[in-house]
């Protein structure tokens, strides 16, 4: 609906950040169209970060600080970013001697939905680490943690994905897999311009480099 009313305001192109759309209907708007954090079919531009990379990045991490039953909070799993996520996890919990499917839990995206299912993992698993796939779920599990008692990171370390501001402004500061989203807003849109333009494109798909940020809920004493 959104889209048709764009449509009938004469738009030039569009951004997309959905996961609601199949490629085949975004491929009916016929306006041009970047896709943004959101890898596409490769039959439109796309910029997105290096979901599966940074995922192993933050599972490495906790078994660094010394956490061995590290969970992982996934996100839908119809969404492309959360599966990238989940797949790097995996991946470096099995090239560790870790991996247990017992320990990866649903929390959708969500901030609530994340707490609730970390509550009920913890009192049922000895978890000491624990990577949730968006910074809002870290949030929900920081919750859950301290709810439980227990202390962050002493008992049990929180590791984010995004790099949104609000993982700043949590007690402690969560830690977090950070994308460039400037940078990647910045491209999706100098992309956009030239295919609406005409213009010819050096390079019709980005994979951003990500970068570990090290808070509070990761550092142990006596720890890298």
């Amino acid at each position: 609906q959104y889209m048709d009313v764009l449509k009938q305001k004469y738009v030039d192109g569009m951004i997309l950040t959905t996961n609601q759309l199949a490629m085949e209907e975004v491929a009916e708007l016929d306006v041009p169209i970047v896709v943004l954090d959101r890898p596409s079919d490769h039959s439109f531009p796309s910029v997105i970060a290096d979901n599966y990379s940074g995922a192993r990045v933050a599972t490495r991490h906790l078994y660094d600080i010394g956490c061995r039953k590290i969970a992982h909070i996934q996100g839908p799993t119809h969404v492309v970013n959360a599966m990238q996520r989940f797949y790097g996890y995996r991946d470096e919990m099995k090239s560790l001697g870790l991996w247990e499917e017992a320990v990866v839990i649903q929390g959708n995206y969500q901030l609530k939905q994340a707490k609730e299912a970390v509550l009920q993992a913890i009192q049922t698993n000895s978890i000491d680490g624990i990577f949730a796939g968006n910074d809002a779920m870290a949030v929900g599990a920081l919750k859950a943690v301290q709810q439980l008692g227990l202390r962050v990171p002493e008992d049990v370390a929180i590791i984010g994905y995004d790099g949104i501001p609000l993982t700043e402004m949590t007690t402690p500061e969560l830690s977090t897999i950070s994308q460039p989203i400037y940078e990647m807003g910045a491209i999706a849109a100098r992309l956009l311009v030239k295919t609406i333009e005409g213009q010819p494109i050096d390079q019709l798909h980005y994979v951003l480099p990500v970068k570990l940020i090290e808070r509070d809920s990761t550092r142990r004493r006596g720890k890298s």
